[in-house]
């Protein structure tokens, strides 16, 4: 391991999902200088800005967590603004960074970069194998050019930029919109909703068929640092200068029937679930190989159904108000939560 905990770090996204786990991790093992600028203080879709900030303060290294981020209809709906936003911020940081004198970065993007119909579990060389899901296509395209920025400073300049696509995500700090948020977190605000109300029926998006990985956040934050933290022999030794990225996912998938059937029985619900098929399902199957992972030395910890009931008591304690106790506390005499249902982790 390459770690010297005393270095300026700077955690670009620091109020998202993601940044605010990598400040919480770095922080927990004894990083003493951590840099953060919120949106007032720094425009990442500023470039003259951000070239300003990294001449101005000499970084050791940096996290690239900053991203416009949504679900299937926020990715449907501004297609423009998904890939202009994310080329800009990755473009701008990449580049300050270089300029600045950085010589290790990490670039977090997203298993969607690779192809709609890939093999599974999706191994890191097959990215540019094939036709993207068209529901993502622009966020996408964005990251997958960010993966290529890093690659490309360091054939030409020696960098040592490096780049995480993980899994889907979830966890304290995501978005519960139900028109722009992930289907964890979408499920999560839409059940809660129905028991509040008292309704009978949840409609969920999609057939119910399609696979996915979920990792919590806390675990990919754990990834990113240990990643961050090899030496350039290590972790160059798992990679090469044109398939530089590394997968970070717990192996493991589920059915979104199964995970609604989860997130159901989490909050109370029991009335009755159904399918609206005609809404889009999105790519079949998203299961990432974690075998380079595993080979440098990290694997993820936290269960799929530990990460929902804490997800879920964050939400009801940050988003709602209700500090640990769900809405119908009455069926059960302590209000704590209960979830035993394992399926999701299958």
């Amino acid at each position: 391991m390459r770690a010297d905990r005393s270095e300026r770090v700077f955690v670009a996204g620091h109020r998202g999902m993601v940044g605010s786990a990598i400040v919480r991790r770095l922080t927990a093992l004894g990083y003493t200088d951590i840099v953060t600028a919120d949106r007032s203080e720094l425009d990442l879709l500023d470039q003259r800005a951000v070239g300003a900030f990294f001449q101005s303060t000499s970084f050791d290294q940096v996290y690239l967590a900053a991203a416009r981020v949504g679900g299937i209809e926020a990715n449907r709906s501004f297609p423009a603004d998904f890939i202009y936003q994310n080329l800009m911020i990755e473009a701008n940081v990449i580049k300050s960074a270089h300029d600045s004198g950085v010589d290790r970065l990490l670039f977090l993007g997203s298993s969607c970069i690779y192809p709609r119909d890939a093999a599974q579990p999706m191994r890191e060389e097959y990215l540019l194998g094939g036709v993207l899901e068209p529901t993502n296509e622009p966020y996408a395209i964005a990251k997958i050019a960010g993966i290529k920025l890093c690659e490309s400073f360091n054939r030409q300049y020696g960098r040592d930029y490096r780049s995480a696509m993980p899994t889907n995500l979830y966890g304290p700090g995501d978005n519960f919109d139900l028109r722009m948020s992930h289907v964890i977190p979408a499920l999560i605000r839409k059940f809660h909703d129905a028991v509040t109300s008292g309704a009978a029926e949840v409609a969920v998006w999609g057939s119910g068929r399609p696979r996915r990985e979920f990792l919590h956040v806390d675990d990919l934050a754990a990834a990113s640092v240990h990643l961050l933290e090899l030496s350039r022999e290590s972790y160059w030794s798992e990679a090469d200068e044109r398939v530089s990225h590394i997968n970070i996912g717990t192996g493991v998938d589920c059915t979104i029937r199964e995970l609604a059937e989860s997130i159901a029985e989490l909050s109370g619900f029991d009335g009755q679930l159904t399918f609206d098929a005609s809404m889009p399902d999105g790519t079949p199957r998203k299961l990432v190989d974690v075998s380079r992972l595993a080979a440098l030395g990290w694997q993820s910890s936290i269960s799929l159904d530990d990460g929902l009931r804490t997800t879920y008591e964050w939400f009801l304690e940050h988003q709602l108000g209700f500090r640990g106790q769900r809405p119908d506390a009455g069926h059960s005499d302590t209000g704590v939560l209960h979830h035993s249902r394992e399926a999701a982790a299958r």
